[in-house]
């Protein structure tokens, strides 16, 4: 059997995520330390360890079948390849940032304007879109400190928390767009390569699906079922167990993180008791 070729980052917190969302994933792999490459012990899958910059040209050149960037990369190299998963780690926003003291009422300020970033095809878009006429200065890595040199007048990167701009006396102006990590397949690949693809996308999506859901259960009075199973987003329905107690059940559901608390102020009003609420490992649909 033929094995999945998938290219990650070298080093820095989308590789760590990477990494241990594949081992969540089941797959047994070294974490690539001073590694170029390296094999699953229990699945079909290399493993190419590349630096950011060069995953998404691994992928075009067909080196690798399959890799886990951020869709920021994907938006700058004008990518049309098949975006298998949204991640949901690697979280950030590329934007527009701007020394402090400078008031930015709309994007009509960077009109004529000194522009430095990392992102030229992205700050490229951004400026045609907006019908602005602009200075690109293409930096790798600091782009922050260009302001301060009076190199640019303003930067667009990658931002997180923020902090970088804040130190370097920066605030953001402008969100171009979000980005989170994303796993992305070539264009052409082989059905077996496709098949396996398939099968490690649907074990990602197990552990996926886990992280944004939780197991609760409660004690509910038995004339009070119906009207809370009414409440509950489940993925079918409840289970309901009687209690040794006469007159009240056990009712086990799973309920995703983001209705979590609405749904549980609901079900306290309607009588549920002895909520318990538990983290789940995979879910598989």
């Amino acid at each position: 059997m033929r094995k999945l070729k998938i290219a990650i980052q070298k080093s820095g917190r989308l590789r760590d995520e990477s990494l241990k969302l594949l081992k969540q994933s089941g797959v047994s792999v070294d974490n690539g330390q001073d590694q170029l490459k390296t094999c699953a012990t229990n699945f079909p899958l290399e493993i190419y360890y590349l630096r950011n910059s060069d995953i998404y040209q691994y992928l075009i050149d067909g080196v690798v079948d399959v890799a886990i960037l951020g869709e920021n990369t994907l938006y700058e190299n004008g990518s049309k390849l098949p975006v298998v998963s949204k991640l949901g780690f690697s979280k950030c926003r590329v934007s527009m940032a701007v020394p402090k003291e400078v008031e930015v009422e709309n994007v009509s300020y960077f009109e004529g304007k000194q522009i430095a970033t990392s992102y030229p095809k992205t700050l490229e878009k951004f400026l045609s879109i907006n019908k602005i006429s602009a200075s690109i200065h293409k930096i790798s890595g600091s782009v922050e400190i260009a302001p301060n040199i009076g190199l640019a007048d303003a930067i667009m990167d990658i931002v997180s928390s923020g902090n970088t701009l804040f130190k370097n006396g920066l605030k953001e102006s402008t969100t171009v767009l979000e980005s989170e990590a994303v796993m992305v397949k070539g264009a052409e690949l082989a059905s077996d390569l496709e098949a396996l693809i398939d099968q490690l996308n649907f074990r990602i999506n197990a552990v996926l699906g886990a992280k944004q859901s939780r197991y609760v259960l409660m004690n509910v009075p038995n004339d009070k079922i119906a009207a809370i199973s009414q409440l509950l987003p489940v993925l079918k329905s409840p289970t309901i167990m009687p209690l040794a107690m006469e007159g009240w059940s056990s009712l086990h559901t799973v309920i995703s993180e983001n209705e979590f608390w609405p749904v549980i102020d609901g079900l306290k009003a309607q009588g549920a008791e002895g909520i318990l609420v538990l983290p789940i490992e995979k879910i598989i649909l």
